[in-house]
């Protein structure tokens, strides 16, 4: 079996056999490391035979420059003296940008350059800054800050993203140090929040006080804690080195600092990351049975919490991701302000790792992290996701490193039932005697009239809130004689209960895209109003209830901030005015789409919908999605489908 990557002058490395592998990575491991001797160089994990531990041992800085070559970034990353230089110089200058180092130094402090797309005769740039709130909690106190930041630094308004965090985008270079030092101050932080490092980790969103759920969310707190950069590179920037952290529990100083199996770099300012961090961003997601709100499988790494019979949490199937996003034969790469098509070869989703005792988590999920950070490829960006790594080994190698890493032999995964989506639309009881409210929110723009009232509940009933995975707002710990106050005052801002709300909205998403993010190529939150719209009045015209469904999801360009190829309808930006169609995700997120077809322009939306509305009504099995219907007929028929179309008989 062979395994080949192009590389970026078209050429392709070919691994023949696992050994080759190994060799390839033994021969060359600074092509993937490139660290200098501050952070010192892992050597590889022994084959499963050898009984011998593994060292961190130092390697020259000029040995590690000779061997071969790595990308501009991870030059940049490692001249940075951790992600310090020269962002610290770019941002006292008068110029309202920073440079090319400083605009990927930034993301590692959870901003992002950027400038308005629309506007002619020039580049007014500004910053989206991204918070980190691990199971998308969100204290009062730091809500009212992001509300009030909006205002007076942003375009006054806020938006809730897929990662359970919030975006406020327009802030200028000369306000960057207030509006960060503001968000430190008052229990929030942006560390990591983009960048090559663990991003936001994901939990459910639902307040109940559970043991399963409340054990997921203080497992995504702990990960989140243990994987946060520890050189105090944020705190120097933006609070002048004041330190705001609140105590870790001693798990978590204790799995960081334990160097038992040559996981960490001796005497470095960042004991898991090193000086290079990671190759690429890396996502993490926990959960329990069947609440995949989560997007699970989407993630690096996936934690599910097992339960005993008496509902008490003993440990975690771990799952890792193992696809890559294919499209008609090629991936789109991102390369000097164009997008380009590349030859694609897998597409797959997340594999079962093993299971774990709930007590040894924080080891698993930092071996993992390190085998990543190890053997993950530095040389070109395009393949620097774990997802990668995964394919060239395959899951038995790539287990085999991460339990060396680890110090033990994962059992087998445990059983689980069936995967189902849930929004937290509504109100719930949280178990407590208090009870939740999970308020809709389109594309996750909080603004206007909208902003002003939940602001205004949030403010009066001193409530802590927090984000879902699918871009809406939870309230929380609310009495129950606040219930009708507060439904009625916002049902009066447009806030209504689910019942309420179209059902395509409630499962749909779009990125930003136009006028700020660089990268995208169409619309997709400016235009996916009017698509919901026109796919509500397909439905009636072919003669579909209104209480059925399709998860939409729409993105800007290929590189899917909204989840699309997990979509029952993906559309995702290919050309102006233009989307690539990704058919056969499920409503529940566990099977990825494929791509239907290229270069549908938005005008034509209907000549490829309509008829297979229509087909999946007039021929669905009993209780068959959209998704699984599209699955079910194969692309073929499809289009014979679209082809055959003469118009609903209902009209």
């Amino acid at each position: 079996m062979t395994t080949s990557f192009p590389s970026p002058a078209g050429a392709a490395t070919v691994f023949s056999s696992d050994q080759k592998i190994l060799n390839a990575l033994r021969s060359s491991r600074s092509v993937f490391l490139g660290r200098n001797v501050r952070g010192g160089v892992h050597s590889l994990p022994p084959s499963s035979s050898s009984s011998s531990s593994i060292q961190a041992v130092s390697t020259p800085e000029a040995a590690a420059k000779a061997t071969t070559k790595r990308s501009k970034v991870e030059i940049i990353k490692e001249k940075s003296n951790f992600i310090r230089y020269p962002l610290n110089e770019e941002l006292l200058t008068e110029a309202p940008s920073v440079n090319e180092s400083a605009v990927q130094l930034i993301k590692f402090h959870g901003s992002y350059q950027q400038y308005n797309r629309e506007e002619r005769g020039g580049r007014s740039y500004s910053f989206m800054l991204r918070t980190k709130n691990p199971s998308g909690k969100v204290p009062n106190q730091l809500y009212l800050t992001m509300d009030d930041l909006a205002d007076e630094f942003g375009i006054g308004t806020l938006r809730l993203t897929t990662r359970q965090t919030f975006q406020l985008h327009g802030v200028l270079k000369h306000n960057l140090k207030t509006v960060m030092s503001s968000i430190i101050r008052n229990m929030g932080s942006t560390l990591g929040a983009c960048g090559d490092l663990n991003r936001n980790v994901l939990a459910p969103a639902a307040p109940y006080a559970r043991k399963d759920y409340l054990f997921a969310q203080e497992t995504a707190d702990n990960v989140a804690a243990l994987l946060s950069p520890q050189s105090g590179f944020y705190y120097d920037m933006w609070v002048d080195g004041e330190r705001f952290m609140t105590a870790e529990p001693p798990e978590v100083v204790e799995a960081r600092n334990d160097n038992s199996h040559g996981t960490n770099f001796v005497d470095s300012p960042e004991p898991i990351y090193g000086t290079q961090f990671l190759p690429r961003k890396f996502k993490i997601a926990v959960t329990v049975p069947t609440d995949n709100s989560v997007d699970l499988l989407t993630n690096d790494i996936g934690l599910v919490v097992v339960s005993d019979e008496n509902g008490e949490p003993q440990g975690f199937n771990i799952y890792v991701r193992f696809f890559c996003f294919r499209g008609l034969g090629f991936v789109w790469i991102f390369r000097n302000s164009v997008w380009f098509r590349m030859e694609s070869t897998f597409a797959r989703i997340a594999e079962p790792l093993g299971y774990v005792p709930k007590e040894d988590i924080l080891y698993a999920v930092k071996a993992i992290v390190v085998t990543q950070r190890e053997h993950g490829r530095r040389d070109d960006r395009k393949y620097s996701r774990m997802k990668y790594l995964l394919s060239s080994w395959g899951i038995e190698k790539f287990r085999d490193v991460v339990e060396q890493y680890y110090g033990k032999k994962f059992e087998a995964s445990r059983d689980l039932p069936e995967w189902e989506f849930k929004s937290y639309l509504g109100w719930h009881e949280q178990g407590d005697g208090a009870w939740f409210c999970g308020l809709h929110v389109d594309s996750g723009r909080v603004g206007g009239n909208m902003k002003k009232t939940l602001r205004e509940v949030i403010e009066k009933y001193k409530l802590d809130v927090r984000i879902t995975p699918n871009q809406n707002i939870v309230l929380c710990d609310i009495k129950s004689e606040w219930k009708r106050p507060i439904t009625t005052v916002l049902a009066q801002a447009g806030l209504l209960q689910p019942e309420f709300v179209d059902p395509l909205n409630q499962t749909a998403m779009a990125c930003p895209a136009f006028p700020l993010c660089p990268l995208a190529i169409t619309e997709a939150e400016r235009g996916i109003p009017s698509i919901l719209k026109r796919v509500r009045a397909m439905f009636e015209k072919v003669g579909l209830d209104y209480d059925e469904s399709v998860v939409v999801r729409v993105t800007g360009c290929p590189n899917g901030c909204a989840r699309p190829y997990m979509a029952e309808v993906g559309l995702v930006g290919d050309g102006p005015n233009s989307y690539q169609v990704w058919l056969g995700g499920t409503p529940n997120q566990t099977q990825i789409a494929r791509a239907f077809m290229d270069k549908v322009k938005i005008h034509d939306l209907e000549k490829v919908f309509e008829p297979l509305f229509y087909n999946w009504k007039l021929g669905r099995q009993a209780k068959e999605s959209f998704g699984e219907f599209t699955t079910r007929m194969g692309f073929e028929k499809l289009k014979e489908l679209i082809d055959s179309y003469e118009g609903s008989p209902n009209n």
